[in-house]
């Protein structure tokens, strides 16, 4: 049993995530129940059809044969940390007893970073007697000191509760070995890593972008948030003037500041909302160069690998990557772009050298092959079965069943 906060027909990481690891999964012969609230993702109200984002209450078939719960959502306008944590709060709680009315699983997995459903996973896990698997996505409770999202002795009790659960898991399935080493450097023995990633076989590879051409273009997809400092390509393009191109495409809670700091600066910045598909693709191969951007100066961040990574180097454009610890690693082992400090002046003067050779902008198949040997869902799915099987005692990864 997978309990999410977001899931098919939704465009989120866990959705991209958990839809590829399921059908794997699911081909192995595994039967899975989802639990996960009504499509709403990512501005906190239903916009599709009834029928595609599901109904409170029912069952819901997925694309791979699963079977998806649907559980009530608290419809809130905006994107801001409060309201979301009290929607993610409150679909968590109803889930308890949508879970209970659900076949008996084999194991139960609760995927963060939305916390209450760690809470929800650990009681079903004792009150169904089967053993909880925690995967943690981002770097809890690491990231919440690094970002002050909650104070005082509230920031105290969110980080007790999140090590609670971590200790009492029989497993904890991280994203990066760096998270995973932090965690047992605190005495976690149950700990194995299963790296996010990208379904190679449905990813294209571009061709590099023209050697010549008389405007710079430089593209970052994926989320607005204080986490990204998107302020620094914004203030780095606004150095370089008309012959550079700043694309920024998506959501988050700093789009309106950073809106508003590319019109004071008078920067060469367009923003689009969130794109998929073909049209995502299609701003891939207008870039030059793709960002992936990290802050410097949350520790937290030296082991998170931003997801759009692997698909960058799986695409073969350039990467500018303003990162350090495991992603910097990642992007330099790759051979799949340039690694800069995260200040406006050494950005612009990294894409004014790539600008006069623009040689530098094609790294040919190395950034795909290290996708192939290290983040392609067919793999990863395999490792986490094995990991799964082992804990629950099955002989191997194919037809597990259900416990009766």
């Amino acid at each position: 049993m997978l309990l999410t906060h977001s899931y098919w027909p939704e465009h989120s990481p866990p959705q991209r995530r958990w839809s590829s690891l399921v059908r794997e999964f699911r081909k192995a012969g595994w039967a899975m129940d989802v639990v996960a609230p009504v499509a709403h993702y990512p501005n906190g109200r239903r916009n599709l059809p009834r029928r595609q984002a599901g109904v409170a209450f029912s069952r819901q078939h997925g694309p791979h044969g699963e079977a998806i719960r649907r559980v009530p959502y608290l419809r809130h306008i905006g994107s801001s940390s409060l309201a979301r944590f009290i929607d993610q709060l409150f679909s968590a709680i109803v889930s308890v007893p949508v879970a209970l009315l659900c076949p008996k699983p084999h194991a139960i997995l609760a995927t963060a970073p939305s916390l209450p459903t760690l809470a929800t996973g650990y009681v079903l896990s004792r009150l169904r007697r089967v053993p909880l698997i925690v995967e943690m996505r981002d770097a809890w409770p690491d990231l919440a000191r690094d970002a002050r999202i909650v104070q005082g002795s509230v920031k105290s009790v969110v980080e007790r509760v999140v090590e609670f659960v971590q200790l009492r898991a029989d497993l904890v399935v991280t994203v990066t070995e760096g998270f995973a080493e932090t965690l047992r450097d605190r005495g976690l023995t149950n700990v194995v890593t299963v790296s996010n990633g990208l379904d190679l076989s449905s990813m294209p590879f571009l061709e590099p972008p023209p050697e010549q051409r008389d405007v710079f273009h430089a593209l970052y997809l994926g989320n607005h948030g204080k986490s990204q400092r998107l302020d620094v390509v914004i203030r780095a393009s606004a150095l370089l003037g008309d012959k550079f191109h700043l694309t920024l495409v998506g959501q988050g809670t700093s789009r309106p500041q950073l809106v508003k700091l590319a019109r004071e600066l008078n920067a060469p910045v367009t923003f689009f909302p969130s794109l998929h598909g073909p049209a995502v693709m299609e701003k891939y191969r207008e870039a030059d160069t793709c960002i992936v951007s990290l802050r410097d100066d949350w520790k937290s961040f030296e082991t998170t690998i931003p997801s759009k990574t692997y698909e960058v180097l799986a695409i073969g454009r350039h990467v500018t990557a303003i990162v350090r610890g495991e992603a910097e690693r990642i992007i330099l082992e790759a051979r799949g772009g340039d690694v800069v400090a995260a200040n406006p002046e050494s950005v612009a003067r990294l894409w004014q050298e790539l600008a006069l050779d623009r040689k530098r902008l094609s790294y040919g198949m190395s950034g795909r092959d290290w996708v192939r040997h290290n983040a392609d869902y067919a793999q990863l799915a395999v490792r986490y079965m094995e990991a799964i099987t082992t804990l629950v005692g099955l002989d191997d990864v194919s037809n597990p069943g259900r416990t009766s």
